[in-house]
């Protein structure tokens, strides 16, 4: 298992994200979206790879986001580029869920 570095971040309680909902959060510079898909919770950068668009504005079907400005898709569980016009993946970030609280792993 890879060392984890970084520190964590406390989002959201578990409770207040609903399935198949997205939850944005900015920490210092970075761009964060959780998202809650039948109860795991992921993470990736909340910027679309093709042009500035925050994906918690798009739409989650499933492990699918959708951006709201081109319709490029991406696997929220890993990052992965499904559809054009997006070309590049985004950054995941590990998350556990700690005294109730989903928390986010961001690196330094």
């Amino acid at each position: 298992m890879a060392e984890e570095t970084g520190s964590w971040h406390r989002m959201i309680a578990a409770g207040d994200l609903p399935d198949g909902e997205i939850f944005a959060a900015k920490v210092g510079d970075v761009h964060v979206a959780l998202y809650n898909v039948d109860g795991a919770f992921f993470a990736t950068d909340n910027v679309c790879t093709h042009a500035f668009a925050l994906l918690s504005d798009g739409w989650l079907d499933g492990t699918t986001v959708e951006c709201p400005l081109h319709g490029a898709q991406f696997d929220v569980q890993t990052g992965k580029a499904l559809s054009s016009p997006a070309e590049c993946d985004l950054r995941t970030f590990p998350t556990r869920v700690n005294d109730g609280q989903v928390e986010v792993l961001l690196g330094e």
